[in-house]
């Protein structure tokens, strides 16, 4: 395939491409370019002018190239699904889902674009201004550089390129160079919908190298990355060097408290939804298991005989449950970080497997607070760390000790106590009587400590990626 830009399928200026695998079979299934910096700061000076023109197109007359998209993204859902499940590695199901939400997600934030009104202020609301009226009025950034991980790369692609779309800025996508094709073909499907030229590109290659040349370009509007603390600090440093504006959703260690009164049936279906999903390569996924002692030899005895039960093999296979992770490096690395918890002192009680780029569910018990794995340390795979708690206190102290802040679960029948729970929890969402793989549409979506900057969401992105302007009118009311 090739990249898109200035409305045009494009090589590399110096012919050079790299290969997609399908990582569950280590086959090559395509190849892209391997952009230079000369490609990539032409793809931004394309979404310069492209954004001049876009920009001016009123949004009654944007409504109907964004529906015209949609409804190619619906005809080719099952093609869509097919090339993501491929190259990413998960279950045909969960890539329909994520086509599912670029067509709630462009509808949304058209729908909510429709209803984001100008403010006023009062006339004389403060000294002196008896004789003015003042208005203020949102505008485009410009262009925004939207920076897409591997895992959710169809959503995460979506909750970037829509709302910017909507309010009238270009894009300039990068996509991880393990899984390009998908958004490679949604961007083709953005063109074929008749969105100017220029306005929407998308440019492929290694991150250290093409994603640093997009963030130093000192013509962008802002940047919004989905990726690791790591990647998000270097981001926000390049981005810094021009005073970019940056949107970051980035890691967690995401805790999930059981208490000693929770239903222990529906903890572990939420534990196990949240983590086996993806093969556990989910920012929000439950990451460290805080379980009452009183309950916690049950949990566990449930929870293994419900992962041992699980399919796991050919993402493709309608009877697969759980696919294998991006490539074979991860699962090398989650291996690592299994057999360091286990030094440290952790029991393998169940899993602990490698094939390939696959990795078998798996269970740690003896898990103290002071493991890597219970602190700052992301597991992103299917792997349950088990640890015990007394007290709510014990477990509120277990729970925040993490720099990272993304998202949570709390399971208790005693509502009062759960929601006295989620408001001590450092986190942006905390979920009760589930686990924190949810990620409302609607709501603001964001992290604190060092899960993040900024929010995304229908209800707010729009106001992410438009900027406010006064506009005065001094002297009209004498």
């Amino acid at each position: 395939m090739q990249m898109i830009i200035n409305g045009k399928r494009t090589d590399s200026s110096d012919g050079k491409t790299m290969n997609v695998y399908n990582p569950a079979t280590n086959q090559v299934i395509d190849t892209v370019p391997v952009a230079t910096k000369e490609d990539v700061d032409y793809a931004v000076d394309c979404a310069v002018a492209g954004q001049k023109i876009w920009g001016s197109v009123p949004l009654y007359k944007r409504g109907p190239i964004v529906e015209k998209y949609v409804e190619l993204v619906k005809a080719h859902k099952e093609e869509l699904a097919r090339m993501e499940s491929e190259e990413v590695g998960k279950t045909i199901p969960e890539a329909a889902n994520e086509i599912n939400n670029v067509i709630a997600f462009f509808t949304g934030f058209l729908e909510k674009a429709k209803h984001e009104y100008e403010e006023s202020y009062p006339v004389g609301m403060e000294p002196n201004t008896e004789e003015r009226m003042q208005i203020v009025i949102r505008e485009p950034v410009g262009v925004i550089a939207c920076i897409i991980p591997y895992n959710f790369p169809v959503s995460l692609f979506t909750h970037k390129v829509a709302p910017a779309l909507v309010a009238g800025n270009s894009v300039v996508v990068k996509p991880a160079s393990d899984c390009p094709r998908t958004l490679i073909r949604l961007c083709e499907l953005l063109v074929e919908a008749g969105f100017p030229d220029g306005t929407v590109n998308i440019v492929t290659g290694k991150g250290s190298e093409v994603g640093a040349w997009l963030v130093g370009n000192g013509k962008l509007g802002s940047v919004s990355l989905t990726g690791s603390t790591a990647v998000g600090a270097k981001i926000a440093a390049l981005a810094g060097q021009n005073i970019t504006p940056v949107t970051l959703e980035l890691g967690g260690n995401d805790p999930f408290i059981v208490c000693d009164d929770a239903d222990v049936d529906m903890a572990v279906h939420e534990a196990v939804l949240g983590r086996l999903v993806n093969a556990g390569q989910i920012c929000v996924a439950s990451k460290r298991f805080i379980i009452h002692n009183s309950v916690k030899e049950e949990f566990i005895s449930k929870l293994v005989e419900k992962v041992s039960a699980y399919v796991i093999g050919d993402p493709s296979d309608p009877k697969t449950q759980m696919g294998c992770l991006i490539n074979e490096e991860a699962a090398k690395k989650v291996d690592r970080q299994v057999k360091r918890c286990v030094d440290q002192g952790a029991r393998l009680l169940y899993g602990g497997e490698r094939n390939g780029a696959f990795y078998t569910p798996t269970v740690l018990v003896d898990v103290t607070k002071e493991m890597d794995i219970m602190r700052d340390e992301e597991v992103f795979g299917p792997v349950f760390p088990i640890i015990g708690f007394d007290t709510v206190e014990e477990a509120i102290e277990i729970a925040n000790n993490t720099m990272y802040g993304l998202s949570s679960g709390v399971c208790s029948r005693d509502i009062g106590k759960a929601i006295k729970i989620a408001r001590r929890i450092e986190a942006g969402t905390v979920v009760i009587n589930g686990g924190g793989r949810l990620r409302s549409r609607e709501m603001p979506f964001g992290g604190r400590k060092k899960s993040g900057i900024g929010a995304e969401g229908v209800s707010c992105t729009l106001r992410e990626v438009t900027a406010p302007k006064n506009i005065i009118l001094k002297n009209i009311l004498k």
